[in-house]
């Protein structure tokens, strides 16, 4: 059973569609990472999974029950969507019992989820004493009170620094490991890649890309770089590339062919042919960013 799965999913504010059709089929289990430029339809997206927005059309199932009838499943999902909100004055520990109180959840859950965001021993530090990054961990602990199977965060790395980055991102690795299925929204493209095993891209409302990290990389423009020994010979290795119907550009001292890594022999072999020497030949594997930029077309500012 898919753990997020739409069909069509549209939502219309006036004249504005910001979510457009939009169709998922999501593993259980893991860690699905949720990209797209500002305005792109994530957070719209998001609280229509939770039921927070009713959709203009479309349907859709989380857990396996409709997004229509979120009752039905919200005591299995766990949520992040905004910075979390919890007394200053009280402890930790305090605050996440007195919500595991309004959630019904038992008191047994406080030790255990405190342990898995790694604030045991900080449970008695009053709220206001925490840094930025414990307070993001304390939000994702009161996400689990209710053991979900499935958690929800948006941008849960917000103005965290370079620790906090990679605290949170093993966090989620390991949550996705124990079995739990971590949707998670980001503008850091490299956590992203180094958390996620599945990805949706989405741009102006409509998705891009669904499907494995492994995949969307592969669907990413390679490149080959190469540099002749002598450099008045790399205009050269760009025709070679050109007749075999590959576009080359110069490239620091050498070229850059937009072509996949299986041509680097061939290209090898041509140069070779041609009597030219070549000094550097590598394939380059492209990263969640360039694909990114490549599939929305947006510029590296506007990559949240």
């Amino acid at each position: 059973m898919a753990s997020i799965q739409t069909t069509g999913l549209t939502k219309s504010f006036g004249a504005l569609r910001a979510v457009d059709n939009i169709s998922l089929d999501l593993p259980e289990e893991g860690v699905v990472g949720f990209v797209g430029p500002n305005g792109a339809g994530k957070s719209t997206t998001i609280r229509m999974l939770l039921g927070l927005v009713e959709p203009t059309s479309g349907s859709g199932q989380v857990l396996g029950h409709s997004i229509h009838n979120p009752g039905a499943y919200l005591s299995r999902v766990g949520a992040l969507i905004e910075s979390p909100a919890f007394h200053p004055s009280l402890t930790g520990e305090e605050n996440l019992r007195l919500l595991a109180t309004l959630g019904g959840n038992p008191s047994e859950r406080i030790t255990e989820v405190l342990e898995t965001v790694g604030l045991t021993g900080r449970e008695q530090d009053r709220y206001r004493q925490y840094s930025l990054g414990m307070k993001q961990r304390l939000g994702i602990a009161a996400a689990l009170l209710p053991d979900p199977d499935l958690l929800v965060l948006d941008e849960p790395t917000n103005g965290l620094d370079p620790e906090g980055i990679v605290e949170i991102r093993h966090l989620l690795m390991d949550l996705g490991a124990d079995g739990k299925t971590v949707f998670v929204s980001s503008h850091l493209l490299s956590e992203i890649q180094a958390a996620c095993d599945w990805i949706v891209m989405i741009d102006r409302g409509g998705v891009v890309f669904s499907g494995g990290l492994t995949d969307l990389l592969d669907k990413a423009s390679p490149t080959i770089r190469a540099a002749a020994q002598d450099k008045s010979r790399n205009p050269d290795l760009i025709q070679l590339a050109a007749d075999a119907g590959y576009h080359a550009t110069t490239y620091n001292g050498g070229i850059e062919v937009d072509a996949p890594a299986s041509w680097t022999g061939d290209l090898n072999r041509l140069a070779w042919e041609a009597g030219i020497n070549l000094r550097e030949l590598q394939a380059t594997s492209a990263d969640l960013e360039q694909a990114f930029f490549a599939m929305t077309g947006t510029h590296q500012e506007g990559a949240e």
